[in-house]
């Protein structure tokens, strides 16, 4: 059964807002099913989150994806929102999933790395990280409003956005991107790098050598503070931060599929 009309989930803490998420439940007797976490700025209509989904119907995976709050056809403003609203909102859709199946995969692009990370950082301190089968990360822009924005602001971009609450930082990619205060402030309270991220799970990284976004060698550093053994980066020397090529969601399916395999939960068709 696919998902052609979204539904809804109200937040349960205020302010509530309406979230939209596709849920395509299979049906099949796999008890491993996919998450899919969005970048900033982006939604559960992406090229990678549409191939994704269409390859997971395909084998019989449930799979669900999402908007946070400010995005796509969620509720909220984009300019009040923060990680740890996103981080919130992902648990809960965690929650309907493995309402379905038992486990799940986590997959992140970009800032949906980060929360990726922060979930089963989250799942590990409770005791419960055993819900999560593995993560799948696509040049993941972990600690991305320190590392990857502030730090890289210049200071009269620093002076607007003291001043102004809000800093519109240019974007390869369409409009410029609305930095806020709250969204630098609040970011630093769910910093990664600051110790090791113990979790023992299998974490897999696909990051091009071309990102302008995420540079390879933060990928590099994220594989430095895995407490985890089972970590594997492949790095793509022509790949750019979408990574959406024909040839780059082939490798992303595979990437899922292998771990689907590990998990016992599916068998890959080609690796």
């Amino acid at each position: 059964m696919g998902a052609d009309e979204p539904q809804f989930l109200v937040s349960s803490k205020p302010p509530r807002r309406r979230l939209a998420y596709r849920l395509a439940d299979a049906g099949g007797d796999t008890d491993v099913g996919l998450i899919w976490l969005p970048g900033f700025l982006s939604d559960m209509e992406s090229t990678k989150a549409l191939a994704l989904a269409s390859w997971a119907e395909g084998r019989g995976v449930p799979m669900l994806r999402f908007d946070y709050s400010g995005h796509g056809l969620s509720d909220g403003d984009l300019e009040q929102a923060a990680i740890g609203d996103w981080l919130e909102e992902t648990c809960a859709m965690l929650e309907i999933l493995l309402a379905k199946t038992q486990r799940a995969i986590a997959i992140g692009s970009s800032m949906g790395g980060w929360i990726a990370l922060l979930l089963a950082r989250k799942l590990a301190k409770e005791g419960a990280l055993a819900r999560l089968a593995g993560l799948v990360l696509v040049a993941p822009a972990w600690d991305m409003t320190e590392r990857l924005i502030f730090d890289r602001m210049s200071e009269e971009a620093k002076a607007t956005l003291d001043r102004d609450g809000v800093f519109y930082e240019p974007s390869l990619y369409g409009d410029p991107y609305p930095i806020t205060k709250r969204l630098i402030e609040e970011g630093r309270n769910h910093m990664t790098g600051t110790s090791p991220l113990a979790f023992d799970l299998p974490v897999r990284i696909l990051q091009g050598m071309c990102d302008a976004d995420v540079p390879w060698r933060h990928a590099l550093a994220l594989v430095e503070r895995l407490s985890s053994t089972d970590v594997e980066l492949t790095l793509i020397k022509d790949g750019d931060h979408r990574l959406s090529r024909d040839q780059d969601l082939s490798r992303l399916e595979s990437t899922v599929a292998a771990l689907l395999a590990r998990a016992g939960a599916a068998q890959p068709e080609s690796i």
